[in-house]
């Protein structure tokens, strides 16, 4: 088997709503070979992965694709649910696939959800290679996969506290991205209303307080001078000084680095002097700046709790307990580590609830000051301390106390975290219990952490798990009905998207919005173009939703990034789609126009269901019929038919129509109707010559009213928007110069040249002359019927190639050139290959009382030349 395409589908998709893995998969030789013709198959199969069995299939329950197996499917069905089940093993629950033919014999397109993107895509890998082995009978040993996958998991996966925030996030439909790759620098929400953080630093959080957290100096005299419980304590610059500060502190004494975290560099219960030395040489080492400062101070007795603070608020404690083993009065204490960590609640790293315990120095240093070797064999039930310090990450343990926190305890701790001025905060509190307050006892806080774990909270080892990353999102949106979304219109089609993209986010800037835009060409925030670029796809969307000034999000979405990652997003608020033609057919699997009826259908099927509108063409029936079937929420139909009697059932019902009537763009709901605009005066409509921008304007208008924007707004929106290339580049440019008309438009296909031809029709007097060309990947058939259209509407007809995609070079141009000559019109064609030499060529040849139609993709080039050398110097260009 050969894998031939494999990629992460990011959002609703030609094949799922949610999303998946595409691997199109060539399985040669397996074609001629189903599951049934190998005996034993699915009882090795079985055998190798029992949970298999848990897979119901088509069949509807448990064991039903072991049963297909048995009675025969084919190789790629098999790769979908062992990349679906190898997931499942390593902790990603999924469960949703399916595999499809293509029109390619031996080809499938194998469709699987995933959760983690680069797990995904190993085990679809994995899957393959053990199918392969499956059917030549060869041995699988499925540790070592499972390995691998571990390790790709591990290495992509959220870290503890990060992943309990974006689930609390996803628990309140809250959109969430991760924003640099490889770290947990998290996005939640969009545009102005987003959020950010990095594992538990919000970006509200002060760097005033991170300073102050990172320096346990300072930290100890803000507290102290606020009245709060602290351990005497000196910054110590050498070892004498350290010794002068522990024999005036007087013994027990602990030292600790200046700066650091995580317990790193801390020892504790220090008595001689001997001991001293050691730990302020692991403090110095444990230094970023091997000149920063060893703290000696008083050795606190009693437990080391973590005391956590949100939003000001106490939300958390745990009494932390340092890593440890206890004696069976058997085992040494090298076999009770080695026992504790195959438990399975420890692993390495944030695998698991508990890190695994690691001997190292501070291990044999804690063991010798207690009579005690690796070899001892201690007492039954007697604790075993192997760490100074109490921290997760080394080995330690945690018991949930939250419920027992004295109130002036509380208190306290909230007001720690105002002083320091974080939003979050850790608080390493040492006390006898919780329950007293800390005057009452021995007791003070050692440090304080910004960006704290939420391990420890979130699965303690003993006591009831606290959902902290709630307490997160919660100070971050503190509305419970706020999902941090904007207003998302998505606009596809397969004429026209561009333009009623560029017409939506005028009406809305109109209207006061800050929006973000892509569309074929730019992405724009706000009127300024941020990327240039073909961004009718789902990098648009990324680029728009992350920017922190959208209010509105409007993209045009094509038929190629649906294909090839899908939507980039999970749903929008306003779904268009404008027609459906043929164009592009025969690539990605779609040949028909109902295949690519259902790639368009993606955009309405991401609708809201809840508030969310559909905006559909009822003049085209292919829209009609698949758009009304797959749309969610409200639908708006727009038709140049006011009459148009597959629209009496929707009126009837409340449904609203925006349409033409005695020329006048209105909307009619039931029975009432409302003027919006003269068609004559909307600039694009060309005095409706241009009936294709008419319904353009016609949906941006229903986008605007299912928006919620008022009537005014959207007609001063359609008044104000001109086909020039400020406004509209690349789609029906007008210009007139010295007798010359010209229209320069991106049209390539079929369909966009009828839409053109009235236009073409209605300006053009004289001769009409064409500049032509269409991507290399269309179909013969396309590319012919592209020139036998240009020979109906041009006199004469320059075919230049850009893009052969794949074509020898000449060969587009020599099938749109075969068209023109085949149709029978009386049409001059000649190609040029260059579209520069081209364009030059048709403005050379054109006379006073002539039209030209450049159809072209440099349109500033086209643009400029127009204004430079054919037309004499005293003529001005002038834009209509």
């Amino acid at each position: 088997m050969r894998i031939l395409e494999h990629r992460a589908l990011r959002g609703p998709n030609y094949y799922s709503r949610y999303q998946a893995i595409y691997m199109r998969l060539d399985i040669q030789d397996l074609e001629e070979r189903p599951s049934d013709t190998v005996p034993g198959i699915a009882e090795a199969l079985e055998a190798i992965i029992p949970t298999i069995h848990d897979h119901r299939c088509s069949v509807g329950e448990p064991g039903g694709f072991l049963q297909r197996v048995r009675n025969g499917t084919y190789a790629g069905h098999m790769v979908e649910h062992l990349a679906i089940e190898l997931q499942n093993m390593v902790g990603f629950s999924v469960g949703y696939g399916k595999t499809v033919d293509s029109y390619d014999p031996g080809i499938y397109n194998v469709i699987y959800r995933y959760r983690d993107e680069a797990t995904g895509l190993a085990a679809g890998e994995e899957a393959v290679q053990i199918v392969r082995k499956l059917y030549d009978r060869a041995h699988v040993d499925l540790g070592p996969v499972l390995d691998r996958l571990k390790e790709v998991r591990d290495a992509n996966a959220l870290g503890p506290s990060t992943g309990a925030i974006v689930d609390a996030a996803k628990a309140r439909n809250i959109p969430w991205y991760n924003l640099t790759e490889g770290t947990s620098y998290t996005q939640l929400g969009h545009g102005v209303k987003q959020r950010r953080f990095q594992a538990t630093v919000t970006d509200a959080s002060g760097i005033i307080g991170h300073s102050i957290a990172d320096d346990k100096d300072w930290t100890k005299q803000i507290l102290g001078d606020a009245g709060l419980a602290v351990p005497e304590g000196y910054t110590c610059y050498s070892r004498e000084e350290a010794q002068e500060a522990a024999e005036w502190i007087g013994w027990p004494v602990v030292t600790k680095p200046l700066a650091g975290n995580h317990g790193r560099g801390v020892t504790t219960a220090i008595a001689s002097l001997e001991d001293l030395k050691s730990g302020y040489e692991l403090a110095l080492k444990s230094l970023r700046d091997e000149s920063g400062g060893v703290i000696v101070e008083r050795y606190i007795t009693g437990e080391d709790h973590r005391m956590l603070v949100i939003g000001g608020k106490l939300v958390a404690a745990a009494r932390r307990r340092p890593a440890h083993v206890t004696g069976d009065g058997r085992s040494t204490i090298r076999q009770l580590i080695e026992q504790e960590n195959r438990a399975p609640r420890r692993g390495v790293g944030h695998e698991n609830l508990l890190t695994q315990i690691h001997v190292d120095d501070q291990t044999l240093r804690m063991l010798e000051q207690a009579g005690l070797s690796l070899d001892s064999v201690p007492p039954e039930s007697e604790m075993v301390y192997l760490k100074s310090t109490a921290n997760i990450s080394t080995g330690g343990t945690a018991t949930d106390l939250t419920d027992e926190v004295h109130p002036e305890i509380k208190f306290q701790m909230e007001r720690i975290a105002r002083h320091v001025g974080l939003d979050v905060i850790g608080i390493d509190l040492l006390a006898e219990t919780l329950t007293r307050p800390l005057d009452q006892q021995s007791a003070g806080v050692v440090e304080v952490n910004a960006g704290p774990g939420f391990r420890m909270h979130m699965a303690p080892t003993h006591g009831t798990p606290r959902p902290v990353g709630e307490h997160i999102v919660e100070m971050l949106f503190p509305d419970p009905t706020d999902d941090g979304r904007i207003p998302i219109t998505a606009i596809t089609g397969t004429n026209g998207k561009t333009t009623t993209t560029r017409l939506t986010t005028h009406i809305l800037r109109q209207a006061g919005y800050s929006v973000g835009m892509g569309c074929t060409g730019t992405v724009e925030i706000d009127n300024h173009v941020i990327l240039r670029g073909d961004y009718s796809g789902p990098a648009a969307a990324h680029a728009v939703l992350r920017e922190p000034t959208v209010e509105h999000a409007v993209l045009e979405v094509a038929r190629g990034g649906i294909m090839r990652r899908g939507l980039g997003f999970d749903e929008c608020d306003v779904g268009v789609l404008l027609n459906i033609a043929s164009d592009h057919l025969g690539e990605h699997d779609i040949r028909t126009l109902e295949e690519l009826a259902r790639c368009k259908t993606v955009v309405v099927d991401a609708v809201k269901r809840e508030g969310g509108y559909c905006v559909l063409n009822a003049d085209d029936p292919l829209v009609l019929d698949q758009g009304t079937y797959w749309a969610r929420g409200e639908i708006i139909y727009f038709t140049m038919s006011p009459d148009n009697p597959d629209l009496d059932e929707h009126l009837g019902k409340g449904g609203m129509v925006v349409t033409v009537r005695s020329g006048r763009i209105v909307l009619m709901r039931g029975k009432v109707q409302v003027d919006v605009v003269d068609v004559n005066d909307v600039p694009i409509a060309f005095e409706g010559h241009a009936p294709f921008n008419v319904q353009n304007a016609m949906a941006a208008a229903a986008v605007a009213l299912a928006h919620g924007i008022e009537i005014d707004d959207i007609r001063a929106g359609l008044l104000t928007f001109h086909p020039t290339p400020a406004q509209m580049p690349g789609r029906t440019n007008y210009f007139e110069a010295d007798g010359v008309k010209c229209l320069i438009d991106y049209g390539h296909n079929v369909p966009a040249l009828i839409a053109l031809e009235p236009l073409v029709r209605g300006l053009g007097q004289k001769r009409r002359i064409g500049v032509s060309t269409a991507p290399g990947n269309r179909r013969a058939e396309d590319l012919s019927a592209l020139g036998a259209q240009l020979a109906g509407m041009c006199d004469i007809v320059y075919v230049y190639e850009t893009d052969s995609r794949g074509r020898e070079t000449g060969e587009t141009a020599g099938l749109i050139r075969d068209g023109v000559t085949s149709s029978g019109a009386t049409c001059d064609v000649r190609v040029i290959m260059s579209e520069e030499e081209a364009v030059a060529a048709a403005i050379e040849e054109a006379e006073p009382g002539d039209f030209l139609l450049l159809l072209v993709d440099d349109i500033k080039g086209a643009t400029d030349r127009l204004k430079g050398r054919s037309f004499p110097v005293q003529a001005e260009l002038t834009r209509h």
